[in-house]
C-alpha cells in the first residue's frame, strides 16, 4: 500500500536509495572514515572560526570580508550536506537514504554549489574595483550594493536548486536503486531512471551555461583588468600589494572550478564516473576546508584579528 501511494506522489517505485560510497573495499572504511572526520572537523571549526572573527572585528566590516563571511557561511552549511551521510556510510552496514531525504540533498548540494559560484564572482567584482577603482570603491560598493549583490547569489542559487531538483522529482524510478556515487548528485541519479532525461539534461545544460557565462565572463574580466592594470604600476610595492589582495581569490577559484570542470567535462563511461566521484571530493570535501587557511595565512587583517580576540578571550 505505501510502495503504491510513493508511486502515485512521485511517479516512482523506488523508496529508498542505496550509496555504494568512495569504495567498496572494506579494509579502506574505517581509515577513510577517521580521514574525513578529520576533514569535516576542521572544515567546521575553520568556517565557523573566521565567521565569528569577522562578526567581532570591526576593521574587517568592509565589503572584502563581507563576501568572505558568505563564502565562509556556504562552505560551513555544505560541510552538513555532504559529510554525516557520508561519514554514516564507512561505519554502517547498509548506507541507505530515502527518496525525500535524497531529493532534499540534492537540493541544498545544488543550492550551496550554484550560490558558492556567484559569491566568488562577487568577490572578483571587489577586487577589480579595489584596484583599478579605489577612488570610488565606496561608491561602487556600497552596503546596498553588496546587499544586492550576496541576495542574488543566493536567489541565483536558489532558482538552480529548484530547477533541478522539481526537474528530477518528475522522474520515475523503477528498478535500479544504487547510485554510484557518496551523494545524491545529479547525473548518478539520471543514470538510475527508467524514465526519459532529456528536460533534466536539458536544464543541466541551460544553468551550467548561465554559470560559465555570468560567473565566468566576470570574474575572467575582472582579473584581466587587473592584470592590465598591475603591469601599469610603476611602484613595485603596489604591484605586491595587488597581487596579494587577489591571490587567495584566485587559488579558491582555481581549486573550485578547476576540481569541477575535473569532475563533469569528460566522456560519459563508466570509468570516467568512477574519476568524477573521486575528483568531486575535492569541491565538495577538500575546498571548503582549504578556504578558510587559504584567506588566513597570508592575511594581515585576518591575523590581527585572531589576535586580537585571542587577547580579549584571555582578558
Amino acid at each position: 500500500m505505501l510502495m503504491g501511494q510513493m508511486a502515485t506522489e512521485n511517479g516512482s517505485l523506488v523508496t529508498e536509495f542505496v550509496f555504494m560510497g568512495l569504495t567498496d573495499q572494506a579494509e579502506f572504511q574505517l581509515p577513510l572514515f577517521f580521514v574525513f572526520l578529520l576533514n569535516y572537523t576542521a572544515t567546521v571549526m575553520g568556517n565557523f572560526s573566521l565567521m565569528i572573527l569577522i562578526c567581532l572585528n570591526s576593521h574587517l566590516h568592509n565589503p572584502m570580508y563581507l563576501f568572505l563571511f558568505n563564502l565562509s557561511f556556504i562552505d560551513f552549511c555544505y560541510s552538513f550536506v555532504c559529510t554525516p551521510r557520508m561519514l554514516m556510510g564507512f561505519v554502517s552496514e547498509s548506507n541507505i537514504i530515502s527518496y525525500t531525504g535524497c531529493m532534499t540533498q540534492l537540493f541544498f548540494f545544488c543550492f550551496f554549489v550554484n550560490s558558492e559560484c556567484y559569491v566568488l564572482t562577487a568577490m572578483a567584482y571587489d577586487r577589480y574595483v579595489a584596484i583599478c577603482k579605489p577612488l570610488i570603491y565606496a561608491v561602487l560598493l556600497s552596503p546596498r550594493t553588496c546587499s544586492l549583490l550576496m541576495f542574488g547569489s543566493y536567489l541565483m542559487g536558489f532558482a538552480s536548486a529548484m530547477a533541478h531538483t522539481g526537474c528530477m522529482i518528475r522522474l520515475s524510478f523503477c528498478d535500479s536503486n544504487i547510485i554510484n556515487h557518496y551523494l545524491c548528485e545529479i547525473f548518478p541519479l539520471l543514470q538510475l531512471s527508467c524514465s526519459s532525461t532529456y528536460a533534466n539534461e536539458l536544464v543541466s545544460s541551460f544553468i551550467a551555461c548561465i554559470v560559465v557565462i555570468v560567473s565566468g565572463l566576470v570574474i575572467l574580466t575582472s582579473y584581466a583588468s587587473i592584470l592590465l592594470n598591475i603591469v601599469h604600476m610603476s611602484s613595485a610595492t603596489g604591484w605586491s600589494k595587488a597581487m596579494g589582495t587577489c591571490g587567495s581569490h584566485i587559488v579558491t577559484v582555481s581549486l573550485f572550478y578547476g576540481s569541477g570542470l575535473l569532475t563533469y567535462v569528460k566522456p560519459a563511461s563508466a570509468k570516467s564516473i568512477d574519476q568524477g566521484k573521486f575528483f568531486s571530493v575535492l569541491y565538495t570535501l577538500l575546498v571548503p576546508m582549504l578556504n578558510p587557511l587559504i584567506y588566513s595565512l597570508r592575511n594581515k587583517d585576518v591575523k590581527l584579528a585572531a589576535r586580537r580576540t585571542m587577547k580579549r578571550l584571555r582578558s
